[in-house]
């Protein structure tokens, strides 16, 4: 395993910047996800690891070694693709032995460690079929299982779980989190799920319009998002936003969206003292919304009203969709147990220790980032 270093990474398509001044250190055995909307980057920056698409400017480093006029056969790279690019006309034991060969492995090696990784993912069985009788999580485990074999210094995953359904998806990627702790290999992996990166990652790289706007472990882009976008993309449902402006009143700060009047607490009115009479935006998770004023949810000033939209029950919880003079469409996920109908008159409270705040526009940068929001 080797870590891999990115330097002012910018990779132009013709008049079109894909990615921009990517820099990212990732150490040996840690697995790093690059997460984004479609048309972030994401993809083109494995690419360039890769050495599937040439860079335009700056480093890339594997190892020891600077990579940028490297062949990717020589880069010492395993790639897992979202398709599996298997050879339909090979079994599975000649797809996963075909890497070995081109290297003149000896026969005795390739049989040993082809047996070895498919006893290891559970297609011990499967190895004199070939892909068309094979299911898509079948395959997907015959492409993980080419790319063990090879040993590389490190794994790159390009959305390999999109092709799946539901239930292999989460089956799945709990399979290649237990691989990489087993197996101790440096990983890049790409995705749009922000649900499977949190799963995967032991750091992600958020990425928007080809740039990384926060790279830090799972719970802490969670807990402090650095920007408004951040907070908006990771986190299902969303977070909600609420554009208002801060407003002193008797030795106290509140946030007032005209529909909405919340008061800031104490550690937060400090921070953000420079900030009275300016707008600003407030973000609540739905998990930070309840429908009683007691435990987390008790305090002052902290009541949101609306009408219920939609309710969609999810077992023990459930998310409502609700909407207020302003907004068409807030969430807050409550208690499974609570009698709600479309149209009902809804007093929400919310949880004023977990409100961000943060500077008006998409990427305004968050306010209140001392504080401890779980």
């Amino acid at each position: 395993m080797a870590q891999v270093v990115l330097e002012n990474v910018t990779k132009h398509f013709g008049e079109v910047v894909a990615v921009r001044n990517v820099s990212l250190s990732i150490a040996e055995r840690e697995l790093v996800v690059l997460v984004g909307p479609s048309g972030c980057g994401k993809s083109t920056t494995l690419r360039m690891i890769a050495g599937l698409e040439e860079v335009t400017s700056g480093t890339i480093q594997i190892g020891d070694r600077v990579v940028n006029n490297t062949a990717p056969k020589d880069r010492d790279v395993a790639m897992v693709f979202q398709n599996y690019a298997l050879y339909p006309h090979m079994t599975v034991y000649k797809n996963m032995a075909f890497a070995l060969k081109l290297r003149r492995t000896p026969k005795n090696v390739i049989r040993e460690k082809v047996t070895e990784t498919a006893m290891l993912l559970g297609i011990g069985d499967l190895l004199d079929r070939k892909p068309r009788a094979l299911s898509g999580g079948q395959q997907q485990r015959v492409a993980l299982g080419r790319a063990i074999v090879r040993n590389p210094a490190c794994f790159l995953f390009d959305e390999p779980l999109s092709n799946l359904d539901a239930k292999l998806r989460v089956e799945t990627r709990a399979e290649i989190k237990r691989l990489q702790a087993q197996l101790q290999t440096t990983a890049v992996y790409v995705t749009h799920d922000q649900e499977e990166a949190m799963m995967l990652g032991h750091r992600l790289a958020v990425m928007h319009e080809g740039e990384i706007r926060q790279c830090a472990p799972p719970l802490e882009i969670y807990r402090r998002p650095a920007n408004r976008f951040v907070a908006g993309f990771i986190g299902s449902p969303s977070m909600n936003f609420f554009e208002g402006t801060l407003v002193g009143q008797d030795g106290a700060v509140w946030f007032d969206e005209g529909s909405c009047r919340v008061r800031v607490p104490a550690a937060a009115a400090n921070v953000l003292g420079d900030h009275v009479d300016k707008p600003v935006v407030m973000g609540v998770r739905p998990g930070a919304i309840g429908c009683e004023n007691t435990g987390r949810f008790a305090g002052e000033g902290n009541v949101l009203s609306g009408r219920v939209q939609v309710v969609e029950p999810l077992g023990e919880s459930m998310d409502v969709v609700f909407s207020t003079d302003s907004h068409a469409a807030l969430v807050a996920r409550v208690e499974a147990d609570r009698e709600l109908a479309a149209g009902a008159t809804l007093r929400l409270f919310v949880d004023l220790s977990r409100i961000h705040f943060f500077e008006p526009g998409e990427l305004g940068r968050n306010l209140t980032e001392f504080s401890e929001h779980t």
